[in-house]
């Protein structure tokens, strides 16, 4: 008779290993308070301290911060609301809306994408079990609303996108964007090069779609963005990597472009069959090679439709959920990220918030890995933000 060997519960040490949610609870008692206690006494102050049957005294009689969670204004995460964007500069982090979807060339609605985003991160608590990480506790986290985009015009949202981004990214403070659809790829990192100088950047594209046409249907559209935004010298196309590629949506034009360009492409299957690892690695790699910073562009539909439904273009044989937050996991905690957009989130077409609820969560891992990185709080400037801002540079003719 063979004897069962003593039952281990499952956050008991094993030869000195202690699991994924034993090392969890150790680091919370470790994390501190004071933003939750500072959040809860300006609720008093502000919100007027509650009535005398409320038992619970943090409870104000105005909703003031994170509870609860069906009431509030719909910032990110509810976050500050900073009016004046010439302060930008004083929070670790901003989340930048971008309500356009001019260049959408099958079903709209991504104009929407920032509001539906905001949302749902109403949900969310500004802790992750796993991570061990609180931003409310350990970053400066600021909304500041929307750029005004200019409806039916592409090019003059593209300006306006453009002198916003600019902006953000030039006082230090890390900038998050909720797209609108994947046309403002371009006129993102155009923003972005015009105050890096002589420095490069990189770009780590999710997507199901390469997006490196010319035009289309005449005009620079979201199937376009890689071409135009690898015209700037600060942005070679040898370092856009291209990730979860695949299916029946892949123009041959941008294809072409994507060959003459040499961009680096992995479809799904390569993701899946060199394993997550060594996909990231490859990512990694050509991003960073003679790079200094690396810019995030994660389209919603680069993970499976059935996940994803509110989308411009959806796409069955994406990347699961824990794939693609995995895979970002190992991006950001190893490359220098400079900023990050998450684009093509379309509510009119979304089932639950779900695709919504994806998108919060891609940028609050992405904000938990840069802290647990150290590369946010900054403690200052990086050095590849130029203080003049510069004309973008044209290498392709």
């Amino acid at each position: 008779m063979t004897t069962q060997p003593p039952f281990q519960p499952p956050n008991a040490s094993n030869n000195g290993y202690f699991s994924e949610a034993q090392n969890a609870l150790e680091r919370e008692q470790n994390l501190p308070l004071t933003g939750w206690q500072q959040e809860v006494q300006q609720g008093l102050e502000y919100g007027l301290e509650a009535a005398e049957s409320i038992k619970d005294r943090t409870i104000p009689t105005f909703s003031r911060g994170e509870l609860p969670h069906y009431a509030g204004i719909n910032t990110f995460l509810k976050a500050p609301y900073l009016e004046d964007v010439r302060q930008v500069g004083q929070y670790d982090v901003a989340i930048v809306g971008v309500p356009h979807d001019c260049g959408t060339t099958y079903r709209p609605g991504t104009r929407f994408g920032p509001q539906g985003i905001r949302r749902i991160s109403a949900l969310y608590t500004p802790y992750n079990f796993e991570l061990g990480v609180d931003l409310r506790e350990q970053i400066t986290l600021c909304d500041l609303g929307d750029i005004f985009t200019i409806p039916a015009n592409n090019e003059k949202s593209f300006d306006q996108i453009s002198k916003g981004i600019a902006h953000v990214f030039h006082s230090g403070a890390f900038p998050i964007i909720l797209g609108g659809d994947h046309s403002i790829g371009f006129p993102t990192v155009r923003g972005i090069c015009r105050h890096l100088g002589n420095k490069k950047v990189g770009i780590i594209h999710f997507d199901r779609h390469v997006d490196t046409q010319e035009t289309d249907l005449d005009e620079r559209m979201h199937t376009c963005p890689w071409f135009h935004a690898t015209n700037i010298k600060n942005a070679p196309a040898k370092n856009l990597v291209q990730m979860g590629i695949g299916g029946w949506q892949v123009p041959r034009q941008g294809v072409k472009v994507c060959r003459e360009r040499a961009t680096n492409i992995l479809t799904v299957t390569d993701i899946t069959e060199m394993g997550l690892d060594a996909a990231a690695n490859f990512a990694i790699e050509r991003a960073t090679d003679g790079t200094d910073c690396v810019w995030i562009s994660f389209d919603i539909d680069c993970i499976d439709a059935g996940f994803v439904p509110g989308t411009g273009w959806p796409e069955p044989g994406g990347l699961l959920p824990r794939e693609a937050l995995y895979l970002l996991k190992k991006i950001v905690q190893n490359v220098p990220v400079c900023g990050m957009e998450v684009v093509e989130v379309s509510p009119p077409y979304d089932i639950s918030d779900i695709t919504s609820l994806m998108a919060t969560r891609v940028i609050c891992d992405t904000m938990a890995h840069l802290v647990i990185s150290g590369q946010i709080p900054r403690q200052q400037k990086p050095d590849y933000i130029h203080p003049e801002a510069q004309p973008e540079l044209v290498e392709w003719s």
